[in-house]
């Protein structure tokens, strides 16, 4: 038996979806995964169990084809996440330029571990591979804005900024 989702798209976001599913030939919707992925992110803040299913029904694929793609890529968070999601970069430039260092205070100064969210519910942490930032390391990135040149202070400046 299967049951349809509480979650569905907005109707300004099922618009969207539409337009979005009409760009790609019949028989290849399924192309339009990522994006409606990223559209029911935007929305939900996260892509729940439910979210996907929804998305797999509208592309009239399997719901596992959903899944396996909402979770191979770390921009998709499968888990709810907080207001803010810090995504810090973790590959060896960041690191030799005291990425390590950096995170330990991060975490820290928040209080969680990586993966974890904050009793307050702000902030997410996530490490997640490069950014494309090797040069401006350590880095980290909250929606579409990157922090490069990190260092404990200004770590501090940014949680402070990103709080009020």
């Amino acid at each position: 038996m299967t049951t349809e989702s509480t979650i569905q798209f907005t109707p300004e976001r099922l618009a969207e979806a539409t337009e979005i599913i009409a760009r790609y030939p019949e028989g290849k919707q399924k192309s339009a995964l990522l994006p409606l992925l990223h559209l029911m992110q935007e929305q939900e803040g996260w892509t729940s169990p439910e979210g996907m299913d929804y998305i797999a029904r509208m592309l009239d694929i399997q719901p596992i084809e959903v899944y396996e793609v909402a979770t191979f890529y770390t921009m998709y968070h499968v888990q709810p996440v907080g207001k803010h999601v810090i995504e810090y970069c973790r590959t060896g430039p960041c690191c030799l330029m005291g990425g390590e260092d950096v995170l330990g205070h991060l975490k820290q100064r928040l209080g969680i571990d990586t993966g974890q969210t904050t009793v307050d519910g702000q902030f997410t942490l996530k490490e997640v591979e490069c950014l494309a930032a090797c040069g401006m390391g350590p880095v980290f990135q909250v929606r579409e804005k990157y922090y490069m040149h990190l260092t404990n202070d200004r770590v501090d400046e940014i949680i402070d900024e990103l709080s009020k």
